[in-house]
C-alpha cells in the first residue's frame, strides 16, 4: 500500500452526533479525513461554508477537514468523491437512527439505511477499498436474553423497529460480502448508548425536534427548554425500577473507532468481526437524572408515567472482547458525561444555533 493510501478516511454522516466527535481522534492520530454527509441530521453552515458540527470540529484540531455534500442513494456524486481520493477504509455512519420514526415510515429506513450502504459497498468495490468499520446498533440484540450482552448474544431475534433491523440486515449484507470476497475486512461496532459531548464544551449532541433518547432531554430540562421529562415505567426488576442502559461516553467512542481503523490497518485478517462498545455497567434513569441534577445544581423534574411499548428493563454489555481485540475500553465515569454534556448544552442552549 502506498503512503498517500495508508492515511486518508472517508466519514459518511461524518457531520452528525458520532461522526463529528470521531474525526477529532482520527486526527489527532494522524488521518487525513474527508466527511460525506447529506445534512438530514446535521445543522448546515451558512452559503459557501461547512456544516456547523465541521466548523467547530476545524476550529478544535487547528485544520481544515473535506467535506461534501452528498447522499449516499446519489451513485453517481458518491462515485465521483472515490474518484478524487485514495481511501484506505471507510468508516460508515450515515443513516436514519430515530426509533420511533422507524416504525412509522418504515419504507424510508429501508431505502435510505440498507440501500444508501448497498450503494457505498458497491462503490467501495468498484475502487478496491475493502476496508470498513461498519456504525451499528445494540439493538440487533433485540429483547437481552441474558446479562451482560456478549458478541455471542443471538442477533435479529424479536426486533421491534425498522431501525433496529436495518442494521441487521446491514450486518447480514456485510457477512455475505466478505464471504464472497476474501480481501474484505469489516469491523461491526455495536454501540450501546452515546452519550455526552467534547470536553470543550463547543461540540455536543443536537438533536432535531424533540429528543429521542435521555440525556439530551435531560440537559434540555435542566437548561429550561422543557418543563420535565416522562420516566416510562418504575415497577421494572431494577435498582429503582426504571429501565437500566449502558451509556458510554462520546469521546471514548470516538477513540473504540481509531482503535478499530488501527486493527484493520495493521492486522492481516479478513472477513467480518462484531464488537460491542460499552462500558460494562447499566445506569437506571433516576440514576442519570440524579447525576445530572448534581453536576447542574439544576432541579431535572421528572415525572413517571406507563412502560413505553418495546422497552425492556436493562440492556447492557459486557466489553471485554474490545479490550482484548481491540485494546480499547471505556475510561470516562457517568460523572464526566453529565457534566460534559452540561458544558456543552449551557454553553448552546438551542444547540448550534445558538447566538454567539
Amino acid at each position: 500500500m502506498d503512503s498517500t493510501k495508508s492515511k486518508c478516511v472517508l466519514l459518511t454522516g461524518g457531520a452528525g452526533y458520532v461522526g463529528s466527535h470521531t474525526i477529532i481522534p482520527l486526527i489527532e492520530s494522524g488521518y487525513e479525513v474527508v466527511v460525506l454527509d447529506n445534512l438530514s441530521n446535521a445543522c448546515k453552515g451558512n452559503e459557501g461554508e461547512n456544516p456547523v458540527p465541521i466548523s467547530q470540529v476545524e476550529k478544535l484540531v487547528g485544520k481544515p477537514v473535506t467535506f461534501y455534500n452528498v447522499d449516499l442513494l446519489d451513485y453517481d456524486s458518491l462515485s465521483k468523491v472515490f474518484d478524487k481520493h485514495n481511501f484506505c477504509c471507510v468508516i460508515h455512519f450515515a443513516g436514519l437512527k430515530a426509533v420511533g420514526e422507524s416504525c412509522i415510515i418504515p419504507l424510508t429506513y429501508y431505502r435510505v439505511n440498507v440501500s444508501g450502504s448497498i450503494n457505498l459497498f458497491q462503490v467501495m468495490k468498484e475502487h478496491n477499498v475493502k476496508k470498513l468499520v461498519f456504525s451499528s446498533s445494540s439493538t440487533v440484540y433485540g429483547e437481552p436474553q441474558f446479562l451482560p450482552i456478549t458478541e455471542s448474544h443471538p442477533v435479529g431475534q424479536n426486533l421491534l423497529n425498522g431501525y433496529a433491523k436495518s442494521k441487521y440486515y446491514i450486518e447480514g449484507i456485510i457477512q455475505d460480502l466478505c464471504n464472497s470476497d476474501k480481501e474484505w475486512f469489516v469491523i461491526i461496532l455495536r454501540y450501546f448508548n452515546p452519550v455526552g459531548a467534547h470536553p470543550s464544551g463547543t461540540l455536543g449532541e443536537d438533536p432535531t425536534g424533540i429528543p429521542n433518547n435521555l440525556m439530551p432531554y435531560v440537559a434540555q430540562v435542566a437548561v429550561g427548554n422543557r418543563p420535565c421529562i416522562n420516566v416510562f415505567g418504575n415497577d421494572y426488576n431494577t435498582v429503582d425500577g426504571t429501565g437500566v442502559r449502558d451509556y458510554l461516553h462520546i469521546m471514548d467512542l470516538a477513540e473504540g473507532h481509531v482503535s478499530a481503523l488501527h486493527k484493520l490497518q495493521n492486522a492481516n485478517e479478513n472477513g467480518a468481526i462484531a464488537i460491542n462498545l460499552g462500558t460494562g455497567n447499566g445506569y437506571s434513569v433516576l440514576q442519570v437524572i440524579d447525576m445530572f441534577s448534581q453536576v447542574s445544581g439544576q432541579k431535572v423534574k421528572y415525572e413517571i408515567v406507563d412502560r413505553r411499548s418495546g422497552d425492556c428493563a436493562s440492556s447492557y454489555c459486557d466489553a471485554s472482547f474490545a479490550k482484548s481485540y481491540l485494546g480499547w475500553e471505556a475510561k470516562r465515569t457517568l460523572k464526566e458525561m453529565c457534566e460534559d454534556t452540561w458544558r456543552w448544552q449551557s454553553s448552546y442552549p438551542q444547540g448550534f444555533s445558538t447566538k454567539k
